[in-house]
């Protein structure tokens, strides 16, 4: 397998993993039954409300598109369960001009990147790399493993909009043909860390791994807009902001929560391991 291989797909999987961390930022979706949206609910008891029935989440599928600095443009559809830990995404990034498309799947305590058949003719037929995951991710948004990373719950990450002082209610909007009532606000992370010296501890370690890859991007001040449903879910989010690498724009939808979430590792015979591969290497 050559050098640029692993390198192109490692940062494929790096975007995708700050994609990732970025969907924590929506409470959860939309019901699409739902033909009501937000009603006359102050804005900030509204965001309120929906960070509230957040909290039972355990799985979702979702539809992401937007830029994270330093990994460009990602797009990309996944699943995701947080009981036990698992995750699907099948993902396309553009890092300075050059596409990369792959499938990643974190199962099982390590996590596999496909690449499909332009990847087998480039490592010996083997179409999947395998990386320990808690090795990789450490030099990516966020700063910890990726099993750290994964594991960030959206229930947590929705109190975020809750820090800000300019909420405010744009309107309704149809969001996957459910209609939905769109929130906006901007939050720094100075208020977020002030506001962070009166909750428990529990809370507040919560909040911290929240918002921590957006400081770790070098993102001071996030505009957030939130689509909340009839049933006080949100079907979409978005947050915006500069990062010391570029911008960031991510807008996540979301489609279907808390069903069965199944994500099975790739057959053993089409995948390479690098730990294995690095361990041959250094005998």
């Amino acid at each position: 397998m050559s050098i640029s291989v692993r390198s192109g797909r490692k940062r494929a999987a790096g975007a995708a993993l700050a994609a990732v961390v970025l969907a924590g930022g929506a409470v959860s979706c939309g019901s699409e039954k739902s033909d009501k949206a937000g009603g006359d609910m102050a804005p900030a008891a509204a965001v309120k409300k929906a960070a509230a029935k957040s909290e039972d989440l355990t799985s979702f599928t979702f539809r992401m598109d937007g830029k994270v600095p330093g990994d460009g443009r990602v797009k990309a559809e996944a699943a995701m369960s947080t009981k036990p830990l698992s995750m699907r995404m099948e993902m396309s990034a553009t890092d300075k001009g050059v596409p990369q498309k792959a499938e990643i799947r974190l199962v099982g305590g390590g996590l596999y990147l496909g690449g499909g058949k332009e990847a087998a003719k480039e490592m010996d037929g083997k179409s999947w790399i395998k990386f320990p995951a808690e090795g990789l991710g450490k030099n990516k948004p966020g700063g910890t493993s990726l099993s750290a990373q994964a594991d960030n719950n959206p229930a947590d990450q929705s109190t975020l909009l809750t820090g800000s002082d300019d909420l405010k209610k744009v309107g309704t909007e149809k969001v996957e043909g459910v209609e939905t009532t769109r929130y906006t606000g901007t939050v720094t992370m100075d208020r977020l860390r002030e506001l962070m010296k009166d909750e428990d501890a529990a809370t507040k370690k919560r909040r911290e791994k929240s918002f921590k890859q957006y400081e770790d991007m070098g993102v001071e001040k996030l505009t957030m807009d939130m689509w909340i449903d009839g049933e006080d879910h949100t079907k979409q989010f978005r947050a915006r902001g500069k990062g010391d690498k570029g911008p960031l724009d991510m807008t996540i939808t979301f489609i279907d929560y808390n069903k069965p979430v199944t994500i099975k590792a790739p057959p053993a015979s089409q995948v390479m391991d690098i730990a294995k591969e690095m361990k041959g290497a250094q005998g």
